[in-house]
């Protein structure tokens, strides 16, 4: 099997917010969707439910819990108990959902910025109060601050959102690491809210370990919000997952109103149930984003070696720092108007990111040559 960005003729004729949110003349490679076609037996189970007019709501879904549990001992060893696995919207109604569990309005929530951007509308939504512990940087190197981390767990921080694997600096947290977070969570009395929703797109050599899977002490403080959405593309169908292993967090699960559960679609559950089978189809997607990965190193290299770009263990997000083309205060912005191309903000991401943008390579290689072509064009 092997996987194609489709061309741009194609891409162009779709309804979702990339394709939607910018002029005709506008390359978008902003918003963390595929420009693949999805997996052919997610797409043919979608067409069945569509003949035989199954489109109402969403009620028992045994088959999603089973087919991840399956799924995640497969591919990491993990063994869940697919009681212990509920379903959301998508990950943020997830992390929201649960934390109104037990959070109250003022609380203080950590989160490690450059990190995606949805996480602090999250702790805004909860009404809760950020508590920002940076990402430690040497160059185009990010790792977790443990000192800064420690220091807000002791100040009163009461949740941990945690992007594992990282969107945007594309790295794999090790067992090592989240082994030590697990235990300073404990010592305080912190939850750990770990977002795994790019798990499955890991390139080799490395390897994502799921939090709950990490020690006993994972399992008591933390909880795993995932989906299918961005390893399958099927962020428009709405469905995610709230795993808990520990019955402290399984009693907080079973206080979240039934809603949770039902707001979700039933296309949304069904398709990510059949996407967790189609394990070809993302062992092909992956070898492609691994091309895509290293082709965009190539063409920065031979055309803008300027530009700051470590090749990322994760995702299709490349994190490129764009300080030496001295593009203003928001380099997005500048290349949107004279590039005609269209990239995330590093802004959004966190206040030390103003001069990166965020540039999605799950496309066609001619997309991503292209794109750079246009930074060019702006610089001239």
């Amino acid at each position: 099997m092997k996987i194609e960005g489709l061309p741009l003729k194609e891409l162009r004729k779709r309804k979702s917010t990339k394709w939607r949110d910018f002029a005709p003349d506008i390359l978008p490679l902003p918003v963390a969707e595929m420009d693949f076609e999805i997996a052919k037996p997610v797409r043919k189970l979608l067409i069945k439910m569509l003949e035989r007019s199954d489109t109402g709501y969403l009620g028992s879904v045994p088959e999603l819990p089973k087919n991840f549990a399956k799924f995640a001992k497969k591919r990491w060893g993990w063994k869940l108990d697919p009681e212990q696995i509920f379903t959301a919207t998508d990950v943020g109604v997830g992390m929201v959902e649960f934390a109104r569990t037990f959070l109250k309005p003022g609380d203080l929530i950590m989160h490690n910025t450059p990190v995606y951007h949805n996480i602090l509308n999250w702790i805004n939504e909860l009404k809760a109060t950020p508590y920002d512990a940076p990402l430690a940087k040497s160059g185009l190197n990010y790792s977790l601050d443990f000192a800064a981390i420690e220091a807000g767990y002791r100040s009163g921080v009461k949740a941990h959102f945690l992007c594992s694997p990282h969107n945007p600096v594309g790295i794999v947290f090790t067992k090592d690491e989240l082994s030590r977070l697990a235990e300073l969570a404990k010592k305080y009395d912190v939850t750990i809210f770990s977002d795994e929703i790019h798990g499955p797109l890991v390139y080799s050599p490395n390897e994502f370990v799921p939090f709950l899977d990490v020690s006993e002490t994972a399992r008591e403080v933390g909880v795993c919000v995932t989906a299918a959405s961005k390893s399958w593309n099927l962020a428009g169908l709405k469905c995610a997952m709230i795993i808990t292993q520990h019955e402290k967090q399984l009693e907080r699960a079973k206080l979240m109103p039934a809603a949770v559960h039902y707001r979700a679609s039933l296309f949304g559950a069904l398709a990510a149930a059949e996407a967790f089978e189609c394990t070809e189809w993302l062992d092909a997607a992956l070898k492609t984003l691994d091309r895509n990965r290293k082709f965009l190193k190539a063409e920065l290299d031979r055309k803008l070696p300027q530009v700051g770009y470590r090749i990322p263990d994760c995702t299709y997000l490349a994190w490129l720092d764009l300080s030496a083309l001295n593009l203003g205060e928001n380099p997005a912005e500048f290349l949107l108007e004279n590039g005609k191309v269209a990239f995330n903000a590093g802004i959004t991401f966190g206040p030390a990111s103003s001069q990166f943008v965020r540039f999605n390579f799950a496309t066609s290689q001619k997309l991503i040559s292209e794109g750079v072509d246009r930074i060019l064009k702006a610089l001239k």
